[in-house]
């Protein structure tokens, strides 16, 4: 691009009747009306390049095409409404690359329509919003068809192609308030997310999913997606207690240890316990996963049952239940086990949707859920990728 160079000479003819503020940036000030006048310059020379002939010029003798006066049309921008006069021609070839058939927006307005939806506002604090530090008065519909546009890159993004090995892959559903489309009725439904390691390090999200409810059989068409869209193998699964969840991923993933989530298994131990020992059982249920091996854990699971058994009944025996999935991760390095158990990836993920969903009390459609949780999942990702202390250079990570 050629840099522009505006004689002082012209500056100085231009700011001449400037004698504030209000003169230069205001709403009929002279930023805006240069604004205009360039663009409108700019159309004049577009239609001059379509028709090959100046203004008040004359055009070929065999050529019916000719200029047709202009339409207004008023944009919505940063500077708020900005009214531009379209030049036009007879037969209506005519159509502009700068201001395109159909735009009604400048500016990057969609996209500052979009960056309020991803910090979940509503369409009504949005249009408030829009009217208050831009003076624009749009319709709900505008920003509708505004935020539709992100549907698309959500298509592609959850039909993209993926890794052929993941080392872990956290597996986890939150619970969010979307109105069914066939009963009318605002209902609790499972948000499904997918959070994998690279062989580098690097999280990604793989995908999300609406359901109804949770459950193992939608997880197994999960991982038929995953396995559809290029995913080979993946070591570990880290997942929470759901019954079934196991044989649903080891149905599409013979070969993949299955991990319960060590801080699923923690939270849903000190739901049993009063508040003035919480603390004191979560330090000794760490000595359980934080434990060299599986022998050495089966022996602190035993001290914590003689500590806290007569007091909290129920804990020792929900650990033993999934003791299966419990100690898988014992055969791998404590640096591997550290990023399992501590399960900071996939807890930093949940933290970001939660905080951008809390703000709207329900969703009207699956899309609008689908729409504001895609911008969330890609502010996450934006904020950075890679897992702290990656041990790339172990054997267990690279093969199995």
């Amino acid at each position: 691009m050629t840099t522009m160079t505006i004689s002082k000479e012209l500056l100085d003819e231009l700011l001449s009747g400037v004698e504030n503020a209000d003169d230069l940036l205001g709403d009929k000030g002279l930023m805006k009306e240069l604004k205009v006048r360039l663009m409108e310059r700019m159309l004049g020379a577009e239609l001059t390049a379509h028709l090959g002939y100046e203004p008040h010029g004359e055009p070929a003798r065999q050529q019916s095409n000719r200029r047709n006066g202009a339409t207004r049309k008023v944009l919505k921008g940063n500077d708020g409404a900005v009214p531009i006069d379209i030049p036009r021609d007879r037969d209506g070839s005519f159509e502009p690359e700068l201001i395109r058939k159909g735009q009604t927006r400048i500016d990057g307005m969609d996209d500052k329509i979009i960056g309020l939806y991803a910090a979940g506002l509503s369409t009504r604090d949005i249009r408030a919003h829009l009217e208050e530090v831009y003076g624009l008065q749009v319709s709900a519909d505008l920003i509708s068809r505004a935020t539709d546009a992100v549907l698309e890159e959500v298509s592609d993004w959850q039909n993209r192609a993926l890794e052929p090995i993941y080392p872990i892959v956290f597996l986890d559903a939150l619970r969010v308030k979307i109105r069914d489309a066939e009963s009318r009725q605002v209902k609790n439904k499972a948000v499904y997310v997918a959070l994998g390691v690279t062989p580098e390090g690097e999280r990604e999200v793989l995908g999300l999913w609406i359901a109804n409810t949770e459950g193992a059989k939608f997880w197994l068409s999960v991982m038929n997606n995953l396995r559809n869209r290029g995913v080979e193998d993946i070591l570990i699964a880290v997942v929470d207690g759901l019954k079934g969840f196991p044989d649903a991923i080891n149905a599409v993933f013979p070969e993949t240890t299955v991990q319960t989530c060590i801080v699923h298994l923690v939270r849903h131990s000190l739901n049993f316990c009063g508040w003035k020992d919480r603390k004191n059982v979560a330090k000794d249920l760490k000595r359980i996963y934080q434990a060299t091996d599986d022998v050495e854990a089966e022996k602190a699971l035993a001290d914590f049952e003689a500590e806290w058994g007569r007091k909290y009944p129920s804990i020792a025996p929900s650990w033993r239940r999934a003791w299966q999935e419990v100690i898988p991760f014992f055969a791998f390095p404590p640096a591997v086990r550290k990023i399992i158990y501590t399960t900071n990836a996939i807890e930093s993920l949940n933290r970001v949707i939660r905080k951008t969903t809390k703000t709207r009390g329900s969703f009207p459609t699956d899309d609008a859920a689908t729409k504001l949780i895609y911008l969330a999942i890609r502010n996450f990702e934006k904020a950075g990728r890679c897992v702290r202390e990656w041990p790339l250079s172990d054997a267990s990570i690279a093969c199995r």
